[in-house]
């Protein structure tokens, strides 16, 4: 699989660049400025401990991204590093998908960053990668997070059961996606244009209902 090439891509104040080494100190900064925001949404590995490392997480994401696997960014507004998106799980050929996920700073949540540079990403994928599909999964609990999905129109595909190892344990996720038919302008220009259908990103009330009551590992 070739390496994808890794852009800046921007919008207005928002910016996506490619993730750098440099990039280790002030990552780890806003990381531990915001633990309290940040710490129920983050990956963690069964049995392991929670120690930030960010060299070493950008190490991963870059080699990753050698191996043509992911895209890796930060965020920026207004040059300054504000959060990551991470495209993930790059898939070529007859399946042609991949899977988003991302994370701000507390202060500058709600402000319209993080759906731009969730746009920005998906429309690089389908335009540029020529993917044909793209997902985010999002625990049922975060709501500044669906939210996201919700504004531009991500269409709700089903409840992942024990999904994602989130903050210490196996957490349901709501898996929400778009394929590059149902976007033909593209996702931000669908977004800012106010053309985003109503409703494609309401979780089912009987998926609200279960997701209420997580599975538990069955007594031995």
């Amino acid at each position: 699989m070739p390496a994808a090439v890794l852009p800046t891509l921007r919008d207005g104040d928002v910016t996506l660049r490619p993730i750098r080494a440099r990039d280790a100190k002030p990552l780890e900064r806003v990381l531990l400025d915001n633990r309290g925001w940040l710490r129920r949404w983050e990956a963690t590995y069964p049995g392991g401990g929670g120690v930030i490392d960010t060299r070493a997480s950008i190490r991963s994401l870059t080699a990753h991204a050698r191996a043509g696997h992911g895209l890796p960014f930060v965020i920026e507004v207004d040059g300054r590093l504000v959060g990551q998106l991470n495209v993930s799980s790059i898939a070529y050929g007859s399946l042609s998908s991949a899977t988003i996920g991302y994370w701000v700073a507390q202060d500058v949540a709600g402000r319209g960053i993080t759906p731009t540079a969730v746009a920005l990403a998906t429309d690089y994928c389908f335009r540029t990668l020529r993917l044909h599909r793209m997902e985010i999964c999002i625990r049922p609990e975060n709501g500044p997070s669906l939210r996201v999905v919700e504004k531009l129109g991500f269409r709700y595909e089903g409840l992942r059961r024990r999904f994602i190892h989130i903050d210490g344990d196996w957490r349901d996720h709501f898996a929400f996606a778009l394929v590059a038919e149902e976007v033909p302008g593209g996702v931000l220009a669908r977004w800012r244009s106010g053309r985003v259908p109503e409703g494609v990103a309401q979780v089912s009330p009987d998926d609200r209902a279960a997701a209420a009551h997580p599975l538990r590992p069955a007594d031995r």
